[in-house]
């Protein structure tokens, strides 16, 4: 019973195959004929919006995080606080060089500096006396009156006189200089310990809108983590990825079409602003940048899109189905003859014939 059954089921199997297989054998070849068409030209992408000057801020130190003061989406002014971090040491440092700068500035030694002036005057003023009994004495021992030891005493407190001077002299103009000079170390340090005490404040280097906030206080950051993401509000560009294969054919001032996941069924029209020339080592890549001639009503940095870098366009021209094209630039005629054709222009339906063939002409496809 099982055999009778089965001869049958096998014999109805073999006859469909052989069927189907003389029906595709003698199928009829898929055939089309040039069209008058536009065609254009154009350099995939994938790529991002970002904010124009949108950059990362980062730490100059190594810290915990005190305070948020900012909120994401919150327009910010350059030099604005973003965040700050616990900073204790570097604020008493800040202090204490503000005491060594009110303690060493001359307005706080005015007494010690009027005191030497004082020793000054008066030595100054006790030098012109015995200044002048020297020389009075000097007059008198010339005329052979009073004892050569008058004479030399009183030389030699004339001579004490002039060296209490200089002296008195020298000290003030050192001491006045050493509180100059301990004024302005001071001052310098000062400045010094307020910066290092800024440091511990992240500030904002520009105008712009706060993208995101990407620490949280009680996290430590370090001058390689970012802690934030910071751009203009209003104006966006698209940054694309080109690969090297495409390139050289990339110039600034060509027109991009640019789709967005979040306005399906629009096209946006945008030119290349700036060609990155370096290419990414990893992904063999190069950066380019676009903005839009018309912007979409509402943008947020990091929506993803594609885009169409322009690079040529026709309108009318000669054109065939890119997959009746043969490697090397043939195409199939009548009897499966292979004509040589010279392209143009080529886009990922169509191809531009130039030469080769007339538009009344039927080719056929290579893989029906």
């Amino acid at each position: 019973m099982y055999l009778n059954w089965s001869i049958p089921v096998i014999k109805l199997a073999l006859f469909s195959a052989i069927v189907a297989l003389m029906i595709c054998c003698h199928r009829k070849p898929e055939t089309t004929q040039p069209a008058m068409e536009n065609i254009m030209e154009s350099v995939y992408a994938s790529g991002i919006i970002k904010g124009a000057n949108q950059y990362r801020v980062y730490s100059t130190v190594n810290g915990l995080i005190d305070k948020v003061l900012v909120s994401e989406g919150e327009l910010v002014r350059k030099g604005t606080p973003v965040m700050s971090l616990v900073g204790n040491v570097a604020r008493l440092n800040a202090e204490n060089a503000e005491l060594a700068v009110a303690y060493a500035s001359t307005t706080a030694n005015t007494e010690r500096l009027d005191e030497l002036k004082n020793a000054l005057s008066l030595a100054k003023l006790k030098l012109g006396n015995e200044q002048s009994l020297w020389s009075r004495q000097k007059n008198l021992w010339a005329q052979k009156i009073g004892t050569r030891n008058e004479f030399e005493q009183r030389e030699l407190s004339y001579n004490n006189a002039l060296n209490a001077y200089e002296t008195a002299k020298l000290r003030y103009t050192e001491t006045l200089k050493q509180l100059n000079f301990q004024e302005q170390q001071s001052r310098k340090n000062l400045q010094i310990a307020k910066t290092t005490a800024k440091e511990y404040i992240v500030t904002s280097q520009q105008d712009g809108q706060v993208y995101s906030i990407l620490k949280k206080p009680g996290e430590m950051v370090t001058p390689q983590s970012a802690v934030a993401i910071i751009g203009a509000g209003d104006d966006f560009l698209i940054e694309m990825q080109i690969d090297e294969y495409d390139i050289i054919k990339v110039k600034t001032g060509q027109r991009i079409a640019i789709t967005m996941d979040s306005y399906r069924g629009q096209v946006f029209e945008g030119e290349v602003g700036k060609i990155v020339p370096y290419m990414n080592e990893g992904s063999k890549s190069f950066t380019v940048e676009g903005h839009f001639l018309k912007k979409p009503e509402t943008l947020y940095a990091n929506l993803t899109c594609e885009a169409n870098i322009i690079i040529s366009q026709k309108p009318k021209t000669l054109t065939i189905p890119r997959d009746y094209l043969l490697d090397g630039g043939y195409v199939l005629v009548e009897h499966n003859k292979k004509r040589k054709v010279r392209t143009g222009l080529m886009d990922y339906e169509r191809v531009e014939i130039v030469a080769g063939l007339q538009q009344n002409e039927h080719i056929f496809n290579p893989e029906p």
